[in-house]
């Protein structure tokens, strides 16, 4: 079993990494939110969790402990595989998660791509005991992201799709958008668009 894996960061996008040790390079799945905190590091410590499959083998990587077992939670409920859950934790923090599934807050977790009215219930029901119990349990209500009701859902539309039309993956678009619209609601199609190709790339 592999716990951690620390080297040098080869190669960094948005979904992946690759971390060479003693000469071997491995590649990693990863979150938008471990990808951001990967940027700019020479060196980087992946917790690893080791998805072994019939048909694969794949390494997904969390750059603490809390995103790692936020994801095991994940996977853990049906209908949840790896790449799902690894959507959810693009889309939201630890914290915020924590945050959605102790309010009960169906309709801001089924925003997420991929995931249905019923799975969300589904998510809420199964970790929110979990959630409680755990170390992660420690959080305000101010977790949850106050000034999503600000942003333009059209400029957020117009700016996704003129971003996924230009070759850009839709989770990392997402994120990308929703974080330039949350620093500046008043931001134009335009703007959001250039910002985001400076920051995505």
């Amino acid at each position: 079993m592999i716990e951690y894996i620390r080297g040098e960061v080869t190669e960094l996008i948005p979904t992946f990494a690759v971390i060479e040790t003693n000469g071997v390079g491995y590649g990693i799945n990863i979150s938008l939110n471990t990808f951001s905190k990967l940027q700019g590091k020479k060196e980087g410590k992946l917790y690893i969790y080791e998805n072994v499959r019939e048909d694969a083998y794949a390494l997904f990587g969390f750059f603490d402990k809390a995103e790692r077992e936020m994801f095991t939670m994940l996977i853990s409920v049906s209908g949840i595989g790896a790449n799902t859950a690894r959507t959810i934790l693009s889309e939201m923090s630890v914290r915020e998660l924590c945050a959605v599934i102790s309010q009960s807050d169906v309709k801001l977790l089924k925003n997420v791509k991929g995931i249905g009215p019923k799975t969300a219930q589904r998510i809420i029901v199964e970790l929110k005991d979990k959630i409680g119990s755990s170390d992660m349990g420690d959080f305000t209500p101010e977790d949850v992201r106050p000034v999503a009701v600000q942003i333009d859902d059209e400029v957020k539309k117009e700016a996704i799709g003129a971003l996924t039309m230009l070759g850009f993956a839709p989770v990392p678009t997402t994120k990308t958008v929703n974080a330039i619209l949350k620093e500046d609601p008043s931001l134009t199609v335009e703007e959001v668009v250039k910002r985001a190709l400076k920051q995505i790339k």
